[in-house]
């Protein structure tokens, strides 16, 4: 199975939907056989735990790291934009949809 880490939006828009939005694509993607990464989970962490937003900006970027390729979701995010951007500078393969993702045939 591979790692697929997830880039969407979060802070743009409410919050809690976008939480969810990567909640309901990462079960898509399990039910497809794909092992995702799902950044946004931190959100709830962080309503319990505070952290500082570099804290959490450092963590996700050490899970992009240990992950296969990047789906990054529609809408606006510089975070998102950053994530696609590091990936693509440590030769990271990045997909815009799932469909091109599965196109791979889990193959990466």
């Amino acid at each position: 199975m591979n790692k697929v880490y997830l880039a969407s939006p979060y802070s743009i828009g409410n919050q809690e939907e976008n939480v969810k939005r990567q909640i309901d694509v990462a079960n898509k993607l399990m039910d497809m056989g794909w092992v995702p990464y799902v950044p946004l989970l931190s959100h709830y962490q962080n309503l319990i735990c505070p952290r500082p937003y570099q804290d959490w900006i450092d963590f996700d970027c050490q899970w992009l790291r240990v992950c296969d390729c990047v789906l990054r979701l529609d809408g606006e995010s510089k975070g998102a934009d950053q994530e696609v951007e590091m990936a693509i500078a440590i030769g990271m393969p990045v997909y815009y949809s799932i469909d091109e993702l599965n196109g791979l045939e889990k193959g990466i």
